[in-house]
């Protein structure tokens, strides 16, 4: 009965013992005192009374979201800028007995970081730098935190807080280039509606001064070619005249009725040539033999 008591106690000190490391996590392990070793993932049984789990790491990437701390630049202005630090341990054993409560000397080491960057960069300068500034800290930090087992990933400046008054200053002069931006961005506008309106004015007018040259080159056209045409047409009756070789009285007689349609009721008096004056005598004279012998 008695080996039956000291085997359970024997299996529930052992089923005690029995340790199952998850994923992502590492045991430090010591015995009687001193570092043994780093358990991985899996099943493991520890010792009873000798051995011991000093610590449980994560290996996971963390995140440490420092207060705000108050830092000084280089032209005397004091902001609060927030950190946040982005880490992960890579040697349990060193993390473990490297640094004494490693978070904290980490945030102390990181404000330590930014008072010295900023300290050397003007306001303007801090605002405008951050990704300067994260990759100064990352470095510095990185460095510093290896003998502790910590590699550190990456840093950022979460908030960067400049006092009231400069905090108004800013914004008036924000306000003042946005107004600047519009006044310039308007004064372009009108610009640009200025010059539009000008060459479409200046299109409009040459379309129609084209226009007018058009209309002066089709009325000059035609008045050439109603000249042609006259001429053509007096060259044609001319060449026909002369064709026909008209005797010199039918010549006078159309000379005569020439002027007899000059006259048309409004001539007083006219001159007639001496030849026509002949012709038109006998003309006379044949009109009354006709009518005396009717």
């Amino acid at each position: 009965m008695e080996l039956l008591i000291i085997l359970l106690l024997v299996v529930i000190v052992l089923i005690a013992n029995i340790r199952i490391v998850f994923q992502s996590n590492a045991y430090v392990v010591e015995r009687l005192g001193a570092y043994h070793s780093t358990w991985g993932v899996g099943l493991h049984l520890k010792i009873p009374f000798i051995e011991r789990i000093a610590k449980v790491v994560v290996l996971k990437e963390q995140v440490a979201d420092f207060r705000p701390q108050p830092v000084i630049t280089k032209d005397n202005v004091t902001m609060q800028i927030d950190t946040v630090v982005y880490f992960q341990i890579t040697d349990p054993k060193l993390y473990t007995y490297g640094i004494d409560h490693p978070m904290n000397a980490i945030e102390n080491l990181t404000a330590t970081t930014l008072r010295n960057i900023v300290g050397d960069l003007e306001l303007d300068q801090t605002l405008t730098s951050r990704d300067t500034v994260n990759t100064k800290m990352r470095a510095i930090l990185d460095e510093a935190t290896d003998p502790w087992g910590i590699k550190v990933n990456r840093v950022e400046l979460k908030n960067i807080l400049p006092p009231r008054e400069i905090q108004d200053a800013m914004e008036r002069q924000m306000k003042a280039e946005r107004e600047r931006r519009e006044a310039i961005l308007r004064a372009e506008g009108e610009k640009r509606s200025a010059i539009l309106v000008a060459e479409g004015q200046k299109e409009s007018e040459i379309l129609a001064a084209e226009a007018r040259k058009e209309v002066q080159i089709k009325e000059a056209e035609g008045k050439a070619e109603a000249i042609l045409k006259v001429q053509q047409a007096i060259a044609d009756g001319i060449r026909m005249i002369n064709d026909s070789n008209p005797s010199d009285a039918s010549i006078a007689l159309k000379a005569l009725e020439a002027y007899a349609q000059a006259a048309d009721g409004k001539a007083t008096k006219i001159i007639v040539p001496s030849n026509i004056q002949g012709i038109a005598g006998l003309a006379t004279s044949i009109k009354e033999v006709l009518t005396d012998l009717k």
